[in-house]
């Protein structure tokens, strides 16, 4: 089978993903086999690519890939063989640590990760552990649903953190793949919502999609923020969130690496101001975003790129050049 192989890390811009030909992985016990239609390229394979983030290297990145069961493995109980299906970031959980025993599993220290530990979508076929896996919302083609099942799913989790209620002045720092779902929902729970971003095309979208101010990062809206959630990977942006911020509000920070967050004046944070990071998600989050996304509906903005593209599409990433999210267009 095609797919795209890491062997070592290196800049972006230097391509280091090769298309290779690997043998088609098989089902293990609890497992399912996909053939995968479509991959969402994330910024978190970008991080992986350029050393940011440890990996079990070489391996096959990509953590959202959307297609069809193609073979169940033994022991796999409510899966079968053509449905369309999907899985994400979270690879596993161990089910035993208190973390996991306390509806918290997206804190297991045992967790595993698609495309980090285990070879991931940028592939024709991968294996996944079966109860990981999801089914797709009804009425989505593969390519429509891949950004959902991280991007997605962790901006939702985002937003719930952030504390934000219905009818509350939400802002967005940074509207890339992430950001431009979580709108969606926002706006669904008739939230105000502020998008702070540097790239003109991005404040441009965000305004499309129902943005009632979109500035630079660090513009001054002209009102205070009941929550606010950050997706840059940029520690001054959580300065500049916080800084913008009402009384009682919560930044939420949705990044698994970030440049250092700057000192700052402890008057930033008084008036019991928060700052509180996401970590991967929960099944049950899953659940809940697809679910709503299938009724909302939530719609990913998308640029498609073949697989041999993989390497481009995560070269424009970095430079925020995507406009929505980037989608690997497979099978």
């Amino acid at each position: 089978m095609r797919a795209m192989w890491l062997e070592s890390v290196g800049p972006a811009e230097a391509l280091p993903l090769r298309e290779v030909s690997r043998p088609q992985p098989r089902a293990r016990p609890g497992e399912v086999v996909l053939a995968v239609e479509a991959c969402g390229v994330c910024r978190t394979d970008l991080h992986i690519l350029e050393g940011e983030v440890p990996a079990a290297l070489p391996l096959v990145p990509g953590h959202q890939a959307a297609g069809r069961i193609a073979e169940v493995g033994e022991g796999v109980v409510g899966l079968v063989a053509g449905e369309a299906v999907g899985v994400g970031w979270v690879a596993s959980t161990c089910g035993e640590c208190r973390f996991c025993r306390s509806a918290r599993e997206n804190l297991c220290p045992a967790a595993t990760f698609t495309g980090r530990d285990r070879d991931g979508g940028y592939a024709e076929r991968m294996a996944a552990n079966a109860g990981w896996v999801y089914r797709l919302p009804a009425g989505f083609s593969a390519r429509e649903a891949a950004p959902l099942l991280c991007a997605g799913i962790i901006g939702y989790r985002t937003l719930r953190l952030s504390g934000v209620r219905p009818g509350g002045r939400l802002g967005l720092f940074g509207f890339g793949a992430s950001a431009h779902l979580a709108i969606q929902v926002a706006l669904h729970w008739g939230c105000e919502v502020f998008a702070f971003t540097r790239e003109s095309h991005h404040r441009e979208l965000a305004r499309g999609l129902g943005a009632v101010w979109a500035g630079d990062t660090f513009d001054d809206p002209g009102v205070a923020l009941d929550a606010a959630a950050t997706f840059a990977p940029a520690g001054e942006v959580v300065v500049a969130a916080l800084s913008r911020l009402d009384r009682g509000a919560t930044v939420a920070v949705n990044a698994i690496h970030m440049t250092p967050v700057p000192s700052l004046e402890y008057e930033r944070l008084y008036g019991e101001r928060g700052v509180r990071s996401v970590m991967n998600y929960t099944r049950r989050d899953a659940d809940e975003f697809l679910e709503l996304a299938a009724r909302v509906p939530i719609r990913a903005q998308t640029e498609l790129y073949g697989l041999e593209e993989a390497g481009e599409a995560l070269r424009r990433i970095k430079q925020g050049e995507v406009r929505g999210a980037a989608v690997l267009a497979i099978g």
